[in-house]
């Protein structure tokens, strides 16, 4: 089988609706793959918060784990980018940008959505699994990009505000496939949550700009 995601051949018709033209695999690779989210699932118990519709892929996951080992074709790029730009929603009370220093609490905070973890407990980002942030914290991921100094260097005009918000929101509305998660859309943060990191990336008094 040319893919080596498990899932990948599971896209079907749900990829095929996004992009608007048909997925094709052959019988023996149709089989293969369902065979083996048969052991997938197989390998897997509901456990806490962790249940078995942890598995289940949207239409976006299925498509992006068709195009896991190649590069996105910059038409379905877009569509993509589109349709999840159009879910994003905004906090209540309009307002982009929280308290910095609650968005650091946010970053700072992995527990959330695991099986050992009350449903009404804390929840956070875990940000710095991924990114450098603050420059009194020396431990940090690198799988995304620094941050140090993000607001420092884009400036605070509405356009950045929004951007930096839909891009917490939900990553793949600029760009289609990204591994970060999209903390919005799968309900890991809250908008308001989502507008305390936006403070924390952009305020002038965030110890990312400092």
């Amino acid at each position: 089988m040319k893919r080596k995601i498990i899932l990948g051949l599971l896209a079907g018709a749900g990829a095929a609706g996004l992009i608007g033209c048909a997925a094709t695999a052959t019988t023996s690779e149709t089989d293969a793959a369902r065979r083996a989210a048969q052991v997938l699932r197989a390998s897997f118990a509901s456990k806490g918060m962790a249940s078995l519709d942890r598995l289940d892929q949207d239409d976006v996951q299925r498509l992006c784990t068709e195009y896991a080992e190649q590069a996105v074709p910059p038409a379905i790029a877009e569509r993509i980018q589109a349709q999840q730009l159009a879910l994003v929603k905004k906090p209540a009370s309009g307002k982009l940008i929280g308290d910095w220093k609650a968005g650091e609490k946010i970053a700072q905070e992995g527990r959330g959505m695991q099986f050992s973890d009350a449903p009404d407990g804390p929840r956070g980002g875990n940000c710095y699994a991924c990114h450098q942030l603050s420059p009194q914290e020396i431990s940090f991921g690198n799988i995304g990009p620094s941050l140090l100094g993000y607001g420092k260097l884009r400036g605070n005009s509405e356009a950045v505000i929004e951007y930096t918000y839909n891009k917490v929101y939900n990553s793949q509305a600029y760009s289609a496939c990204s591994n970060m998660p999209r903390f919005g859309h799968k309900r890991i943060l809250s908008p308001e949550q989502i507008a305390d990191v936006v403070a924390l990336l952009l305020d002038p008094q965030s110890p990312v700009n400092k």
